[in-house]
Formats: structure tokens, C-alpha cells, sequence
């Protein structure tokens, strides 16, 4: 059996680099005491109950983040607020929960992914249909029988519930670093 230490993740938007380069794929190593020590001794950290706690003990344990030579507090400072708070959940979960809450948040997190991924080709699809066609329009030629099987589908699956401990407001794809290849 190994530890896993490190995991992939992908911001639910991204950090915006001053370039104009969007980075959202990242990874997070597991942090250390010391990552959660060192940082109360930073001059711009009031307390242990200061919001800037997080940033500097998330700059140290995501190791990182798209094509970026280095994380630091300031990259962390301008993430949007979804990104932040997802890093947020990814660090609790990775750290303080246990095998089966990782795996269920991974679970739940390329779920998530899958959904918002064919959501994002049907509105695409939708935009880039700029002719006149009524080809598609017509929503009496659609078959309504597949709506009923779907909702049957989701029936069954009440017997299955995946309970996930920490925050989850993110949205983002994480995956297991896989360390043996």
C-alpha cells in the first residue's frame, strides 16, 4: 500500500496570469506541521484566526498551477473566489479526511466535470448554430420516452450515498497524482 501525497486538480475558472494565460490545472502536495506553523510567524499574519492564514499555507502546499515556475501568496490573493474557496475544500479533504472521503470527493469531482463539460458542448453547439434551418427547432419530433427512463435511472440509485467530509464549493476536476509511472 502507498501514500498518496500529491493530487491533480483543476480550478473550476482559473488564475488569470498577467499575460492574459488562463492556469487551471494545478496539484496539491499533503502539508506538513511546519506548512501550518511557518506561516503564523509571517509579519502579515495577525492570528491564527486570520483569513490570511490560508492563502500563505495554500501557497506552500499547491506546488503547481498550469504553466507557472512558481506558486506564490500573490497568485493565491488573485484567484477568483470560487477557485479559493474549491483550494480550500481540496485542503481539508486531502488532509484531514480519510481514504474513502478522498476517494468520494474525487468521485463527485469528475462528475461534476463530466456534467459541466457536456453542458458546455450542448451550449456550444447551441451558439454556433447560426443558420436558418428549422431542422432542430421542432421539439414535437423528439421522443419524450428517454426523459422517463433517465428518471427511473436515478431512482435505483437512492440506495448509494456518498458522504463527503469538509467543504465542498468549487467545482473542480481532481485526480490522484499517480506516482508509480
Amino acid at each position: 500500500m502507498s501514500l498518496t501525497t500529491e493530487f491533480s486538480f483543476t480550478l473550476p475558472r482559473g488564475y488569470l496570469g498577467s499575460d492574459g494565460t488562463v492556469h487551471r490545472r494545478g496539484v496539491m502536495r499533503l502539508a506538513t506541521a511546519r506548512d501550518e506553523i511557518e506561516p503564523l510567524r509571517d509579519p502579515r499574519v495577525q492570528g491564527p484566526d486570520d483569513p490570511y492564514l490560508t492563502i500563505i499555507v495554500l501557497s506552500r502546499v499547491v506546488t503547481e498551477l498550469g504553466s507557472l515556475s512558481a506558486v506564490t501568496p500573490r497568485e493565491i490573493e488573485n484567484l477568483f473566489a470560487a477557485d479559493l474557496a474549491f483550494l480550500q475544500d481540496l485542503y481539508g479533504v486531502v488532509n484531514f479526511g480519510s481514504t474513502a472521503d478522498v476517494r468520494a470527493f474525487l468521485k463527485e469531482a469528475n462528475e461534476a466535470e463530466k456534467a459541466s463539460v457536456a453542458r458546455s458542448r450542448a451550449q456550444s453547439f447551441d451558439q454556433d448554430d447560426d443558420d436558418d434551418s428549422d431542422e432542430y427547432e421542432d421539439d414535437d419530433d423528439l421522443d419524450d420516452s428517454t426523459d422517463d427512463d433517465q428518471d427511473d435511472e436515478f431512482e435505483d440509485d437512492d440506495d448509494e450515498e456518498i458522504i463527503i467530509t469538509g467543504r465542498r464549493r468549487g467545482g473542480a476536476v481532481i485526480e490522484e497524482v499517480n506516482q508509480d509511472s
